[in-house]
């Protein structure tokens, strides 16, 4: 019997949408565009499905996260300023129970120091920073991996 496809849910937090045009000096040239470009590219390659969301607002990122416990089979995250103070995102993360992997373009460890912490490191099981767009494709990968191995 044929396993079901994989997929994976792509979470993208506030200002992402600014891609391209939002300080590329730290954030890169890329647009939005084609980091979902790259995203979907990256799960064809793996056979995996996946659906990229943004959203500016924290709560609809909640609710994206919950509901992907229903939908998703893994969860990448790019929670940008909710990194550094959201619960109710690392909450859900949580209660969801997927395997997450926390994703950010730039590299927050040489940022300034409250960037330095993540409330959803803790409930992920990697994280890439500094590799701008590529993070996503590492994500998906190291997800790809892991979910078609079971």
């Amino acid at each position: 019997m044929a396993q079901a496809q994989r997929r994976v849910l792509v979470v993208n937090g506030p200002n992402l949408n600014l891609l391209g045009s939002r300080e590329p000096g730290v954030y890169g040239a890329d647009t939005y565009d084609d980091l979902v470009a790259l995203c979907r590219r990256s799960g064809a390659a793996h056979g995996v499905e996946v659906e990229v969301m943004q959203s500016n607002h924290e709560g609809v990122l909640v609710d994206a996260i919950q509901a992907a416990a229903d939908t998703a089979d893994a969860i990448v995250i790019n929670p940008a300023a909710y990194t550094h103070t959201s619960v109710a995102v690392a909450d859900a993360l949580r209660a969801v129970g997927l395997p997450v992997v926390e994703v950010h373009l730039s590299n927050v460890h040489a940022r300034e120091a409250f960037r330095h912490h993540s409330y959803v490191s803790p409930h992920a099981v990697a994280v890439f920073a500094g590799a701008g767009i590529s993070g996503y494709r590492y994500a998906i990968d190291l997800l790809a991996d892991r979910l078609c191995a079971d």
